[in-house]
């Protein structure tokens, strides 16, 4: 059933997953075996050198005797074969958490590049940031209380913010059961965000695992039980806390250190790793070997290691060959080197009393070693190397700044390695990136010492932008990164390359580049692993990775997609395709341009701050965005936009948890732009406006209120400012205080606005003169930001100009071109305009005239419905013809003529309202009943078509409602109890079919007319909600008069059938059953359903009534003043203006207002200014909460208790210092002493006389 072999097969889909990933293993991977039996000499149980007895072994171990006879000494190369590995899966420990680990055995010669590969591309481990091997503390011996300390709140503490690998043997004794339980507790306490960052890897030896027969499964184990049994004294089992093992077998049974060629070649594989996303990271992964206690046999592996430049920290005082290594290291380091007279490549030796000095500590640390000479000279290899070796005294620092030690040691070894021209910081900075501990770059790098140049900070930048470590990006940027000279084109596009696997980012962009290059290109996958030859399995693993022929035109189309309704294409100018409307044409372009040397790749991007925060708003990280909106101009406009973009990609985001995360970062944006924008409308008003109509050239020509309409970003359209400024559009020169019934008196009675009926805003002079202004720069300052398009009076003057949109206001102003003004109009023509020409008269003309059409339709219908020609139609119908022709022609002018969007944004924007929809159903309604009734056989059915849609017509009148505060909401509320309708509607379904069949089927035996079942299946359960119940049909206790027949021939011929008797009880007690379910559970349901959503809308109507009333006024201020069917006129007019007279139209550009460069620089520069006094604003609010004032005075304690512990360290060393001036002075009293005794003395006479005593040393006492 798991032969791997052949094409298909049924029981391959029942495999797990898992399982089916994993089949490949055995196929590369191996196990050893002894096939040499080498007896034992020294043990009397007839044992093999590799431990295992006798009969353990093949007979093909046993058959040779010959050759095992001059054998004296087991070899694993020599005498052990490979075999497929028969233990590999996922491992449960019985008893313990259920969390499930993975484990492999393999051999020893196993190529490390194979199993970092099935770590990290099938278990799912993540990328390393650090390596720290744990070496010693092996065996049955006491940890010291300081070092599980320091492996606790040091060590793991460490990994969980570095996101780091931890190696051990991963048994349960010694340093190992340490870090399993400090992993243990750390996962339990810490965040379901770091959980995952702190890897427990245990490379242990597989024939010294106790219980390893539980793990052996040729198929593989999904997974396996593993007992633990801990009361086994000459094994040990495995520690559950770990993630994974790896079992090293080299053929022998009880022994340690199998594992430690395959350790040390794994650990320097991964040392020539990148770290970060796709190896995207600055520098190769650091490997870290911790030594803790050890043996002797310990000191080999240390002296391999150092020759290979791996870096090494010593524990001073944890015991064994940590203090032998301190003390040689520390106490050796001030001794001379002398040049050694039989070496002859000027390499330095160590002196004979150097030599001396480590064989004394060999005999102190290791008494029991015979051969102290040969540790004795690796010792001195050691020495040698001692740049690589860092000494830590745990028991002295403590753990707290272990994180700290750990950098230090690797720089210090890093530098040794690193170029003479390359900066002896870099590989700090490096290291604190890929740690992602912005606090030691501050304290150690940017403290203002070290002058960091571009260069210093290029590879850096890259490698915290796509790691997503913001905070070092921050840190960049102020101390020396110009982002105008390190983003370019072709840097943005290896940016969104590095997006991760898996994101919905990367799906879309594969997506598009499908689209482009023509064919549907998988990605490698991970089951070919085994197909591959070990080299090349690194390389291949990388084609998981995003496609490297991603360009700004699928960044620009995924734009397009998001924010393409709102916005012009992105990224176009660069591509060379801003003249370009066709998407085919402009994708043929792109396939030549991308087939070249693509010279835009070096040229630097425009607006760069704004760039990056696209591509982090893309992928959804929060804090980066932020940042980058930060930095970034036209705050309001940015953050709508990232607002647009997040809903967006909500909506095709399938993961629930990445789904709720965006809609919150949306509503983060939508509150700052909500925020900024009230600090810049207390600042400037008329400002305010210009800058919600400005049109921005990066962002595709849209305007902040095109962009929040978009986003439906209704917070935003409920600030005061944005309400005050389409009132004003809204009511035009008109005051916004008139009433509305003499606005309706003056509709019909046109020459009342000649009086002081209705008022009107005061006219500003039209030229502007130097009194009371002092200078031109105080003009400017007061009136450049003023000048907004408010009335249709306005834009009919710039049309008979058809030049630049200004307004009266803007006649002088510098940086705003500046028409000639035409002469002034007479009273009684400006009056006029202002009136008629505003959006809330067009509004008003057009409610009115829409009922007119209403009353007209409904007579067509009621009355004068004529039958078909040649008899009909009648004259009214003609007219109700025309009218609606009137109409049509307003929807296409709407839908293809308004605006500077393409026709399918135009399109696309039409077809998502759903008044839009409502009247292109009541047009095609109109004109399939306009068809069917001019035929006498269709005539019916054309009048009950038209019946209909006066229906749609009449539904259509709701829309004029969203204008008024107290009904707009009330739409709302009807839309979405709609919504709760259809979902009522499907229970109801239910249990009326139900209800239904089984009442049919109950009351009446046979009955096979169609007409009478879908009657009474569907139609009378339904009205029995309402209390329709025909009793004397369904209850038999009851007289029916109807005439009935047990006939089936006449039955069949359409009489009516008889009822069943002897089950109606049943009916009954369903009936009974049917309406307690309908009328109050399901009933009761709607209600509260209902209930709920008049809650929720009502809670914000506000907020509703202002956001929707956004597009009615849009609406009305593009329409021209007639309403239909004398909106012809106007059409006529717009068609000779446009067509013939090609006078531009300036209604096309509603709600927008283009600024020069000058103006939109000085508008920019201000809103950046706001923007500032916001985020100021805010710090000082989180700093005075209580959460930061708590971290504070947390930073303060711990402050003042590093001070005492500092202080309490100073007072012992200065107690020392004091003992030691004692002895000191004890000695030179005794010296003294003995030479004046000696001197008396006649014994001898001294050949010299006493030496003086040294200035230094002359202020000791001497005895006298």
């Amino acid at each position: 059933m798991r032969d791997t072999g052949g094409d298909g097969g049924g029981g391959r889909d029942t495999i797990p997953k898992t399982e089916k990933d994993q089949r490949w293993i055995p196929k590369i991977i191996k196990k050893r075996v002894c096939t040499t039996f080498v007896e034992d000499t020294r043990r009397a149980d007839n044992l093999c050198q590799c431990g295992n007895k006798r009969d353990t072994h093949t007979s093909v171990a046993l058959g040779d005797y010959f050759s095992t006879a001059i054998v004296n000494h087991w070899d694993t190369a020599q005498h052990s074969s490979e075999y497929p590995t028969d233990a590999f899966g996922e491992l449960q420990f019985v008893g313990a958490s259920k969390r499930q680990s993975y484990f492999l055995r393999l051999s020893w010669d196993t190529p490390p590049a194979m199993i970092y590969t099935l770590m990290t591309n099938h278990w799912g481990l993540p990328s390393p940031n650090l390596v720290v091997s744990v070496v010693g503390g092996e065996g049955s011996t006491n940890v010291k209380t300081w070092v599980r300390e320091v492996i606790r709140q040091g060590l793991v503490k460490a990994s969980q913010s570095t996101g780091a690998w931890i190696l051990t043997t991963g048994l349960r004794e010694g340093v190992g059961k340490c870090v399993g339980e400090a992993v243990r507790d750390h996962a339990t306490a810490a965040s379901s965000v770091s959980l995952n960052k702190v890897v427990a890897l245990g490379i242990a030896s597989w024939g010294f695992v106790h219980n390893r027969e539980q793990l052996v499964n040729p198929q593989g184990s999904f997974p396996a039980k593993y007992n633990v049994d801990i009361n086994v004294r000459d094994s040990c089992a495995l520690d559950n806390n770990y993630k994974a093992f790896l079992l090293v077998d080299d053929g022998s049974v009880g022994r340690r250190e199998g594992e430690t060629g395959f350790r040390a070649k794994l650990e320097d594989y991964i040392s020539h790793q990148r770290t970060g996303i796709w190896g995207s990271g600055s520098i190769d992964i650091p490997v870290l070997c911790m030594l803790v206690s050890g043996d002797s046999s310990i000191l080999e592996r240390v002296d391999v290691s150092l020759k290979t430049s791996m870096p090494w920290l010593v524990l001073a005082g944890s015991g064994g060959l940590a203090d032998f290594l301190s003390e040689v290291l520390e106490n050796l380091s001030s001794l001379p080197v002398v040049q050694s007279s039989s070496e002859c490549d000027g390499e330095a030796g160590p002196s004979v009393d150097i030599k001396d000095k480590v064989m004394e500590r060999v005999r102190k640390y290791f008494p029991l070693e015979a051969e102290t000479e040969k540790l004795a000279e690796r010792a001195l290899s050691v020495y040698q190397n001692k740049h690589l070796i860092t000494i830590y005294h745990g028991e002295q620092e403590g753990p707290n700044e272990f994180d700290t030690v750990l950098l230090k040691a690797l720089v210090g070894a890093s530098k040794q390695r690193s170029s003479i021209d390359a900066s002896p910081y870099n590989e700090e900075l490096k290291l604190a990136v890929t740690w992602n501990r912005v606090d030691i770059a501050k304290s150690e790098l940017f403290n203002g010492d070290i002058h960091w140049t571009y260069q210093d900070l290029e590879e850096s930048m890259t490698d915290a932008l796509v790691n997503n470590k913001p905070q070092f990006v921050r840190l960049f940027t102020e101390n020396g990164l110009n982002i105008l000279q390190y983003l370019t084109y072709g840097r943005l596009e290896s940016l969104y390359r590095s997006v991760a696997d898996g994101t919905l980012l990367y799906q879309l962009l594969q997506r598009r580049l499908v689209e482009r290059l023509g064919t549907a290109g998988a990605a490698l996958s991970p089951s070919n692993l085994q197909e591959s030859s070990p080299s090349k399995v690194p390389a291949e693993s990388m084609q998981n990775g995003p496609v490297m022929e991603v360009s700004l035109f699928e960044v620009s189309g995924i734009l397009e997609l998001l924010i393409g309704d709102v916005c012009q294409p992105f990224y176009y100018k660069p591509l060379g395709l801003q003249n370009i409307t066709s998407k085919r044409r402009a994708l043929r372009h792109a396939i030549k341009l991308l087939r070249g040397d693509c010279p835009y790749r070096e040229q630097r991007c425009h607006s760069p701050w704004a760039s990056l925060f696209i591509w982090a708003v893309l992928q959804n990280r929060s804090e980066m965005a932020t940042f980058f909106w930060e930095m970034a101009g036209e705050s309001v406009l940015s953050a709508l936009s990232g607002c647009k973009i997040l809903r967006e990609l909500s909506k095709l985001e399938m993961e629930t948890e990445t789904k709720l995360s965006m809609k919150e970062l949306a509503q983060k944006f939508e509150n700052m732009a909500h925020d900024v924008f009230s600090s810049c409308y207390r600042s400037d008003e008329s400002r305010s406006f210009t800058l919600l109509i400005r049109k921005s050239p990066f962002w595709g020509g849209t305007t902040c209120l095109q962009m929040g309409m978009g986003a439906d970003a209704r917070l935003f359209f409920s600030h005061d400012g944005v309400q005050s400024l389409l009132s004003q559009i809204w009511w035009g020169d008109m005051k916004r205080t008139t009433e509305v019934w003499k606005h309706i008196l003056t509709f019909f009675c046109p020459f009342l606005c000649y009086t002081d009926l209705i008022s009107f805003r005061p006219e500003e002079d039209d030229q502007m003169t130097d009194e009371g202004k002092p200078n031109e720069d105080c003009r400017d300052s007061n009136s450049l930001y003023g000048t907004t398009v408010f009335s249709f009076s306005d834009i009919k003057h710039i049309e008979a100009d058809g030049q630049f949109p200004t307004t009266p206001n803007t006649a002088t102003i510098r940086g705003v071109p500046h028409p000639r003004r035409p002469p002034k109009r007479p009273f009684i023509v400006s009056r006029w305009r202002q009136f008629w020409f505003a959006p809330v008269t067009s509004f008003l003309g057009n409610v009115i005239m829409y009922f007119l059409f209403l009353m007209l339709f409904a007579y067509v219908l009621l009355v004068d419905f004529k039958p078909p020609p040649p008899d009909g139609p009648a004259i009214t119908e003609y007219i109700l013809y025309f009218w609606v022709f009137t109409i049509v022609c307003e929807e296409i002018r709407e839908t293809f003529f308004v605006g500077t969007k393409t026709w399918r944004q135009r399109i696309r924007v039409y077809i998502q309202d759903v008044w839009n929809k409502c009247d292109i159903t009541a047009i095609i309604l109109f004109l399939i009943g306009l068809i069917c009734r001019m035929f006498k056989w269709s005539y019916g059915f054309g009048r009950d078509i038209l019946c209909v849609d006066y229906m749609v017509f009449t539904l259509r009148l709701i829309h004029i409602f969203a204008i008024h505060k107290q009904l707009g909401p009330k739409i709302i509320i009807v839309g979405k109890m709609m919504k709760d309708v259809f979902f009522f509607l499907f229970f109801l379904g239910v249990w009326l079919l139900a209800y239904g069949v089984a009442n049919q089927a109950l009351i009446y035996a046979y009955d096979p007319r169609v007409d009478r079942i879908l009657r009474r299946v569907f139609y009378r359960p339904y009205l029995h909600i309402f209390g329709q119940i025909p009793v004397e049909e369904m209850d038999v206790g009851k007289d029916w008069d109807m005439p009935c027949t047990n006939n089936r021939t006449l039955i069949d011929a359409g009489d009516e059938p008889c009822r069943t008797l002897y089950s109606n009880w049943l009916v009954v007690i369903l009936l009974v059953v049917y309406l307690l379910v309908t009328n109050i559970l399901l009933i009761n349901l709607l209600i509260a359903m209902f209930s709920s959503t008049f809650s929720e809308v009502q809670a914000h109507s506000d907020i509703y009534w202002k956001f929707q009333r956004y597009n009615l006024i849009v609406q009305y201020h593009s329409r021209p003043s007639l309403a239909p069917p004398f909106i012809i006129l106007s059409h006529i007019n717009l068609f000779i203006k446009r067509a013939i007279r090609k006078v531009p139209s300036v209604k096309i550009h509603h709600f927008v207002l283009q600024l020069t460069s000058k103006a939109a620089n000085r508008l920019t520069t201000w809103e950046a200014i706001q923007k500032e006094d916001f985020l100021t604003a805010q710090n000082k609010i989180q700093k005075s909460s209580d959460s930061e004032r708590l971290k504070r005075m947390s930073a303060k304690v711990d402050g003042v208790l590093q001070n005492m512990i500092d202080r309490e360290r100073e007072r012992e060393l200065d107690q020392k210092i004091r003992a030691l001036e004692n002895e000191m002075e004890y000695c030179s009293n005794a010296l003294g002493w003995i030479v004046e005794t000696l001197a008396q003395g006649g014994s001898f006479k001294p050949l010299r006389p006493p030496p003086a005593p040294r200035d230094a040393v002359s202020s000791f006492p001497v005895s006298t």
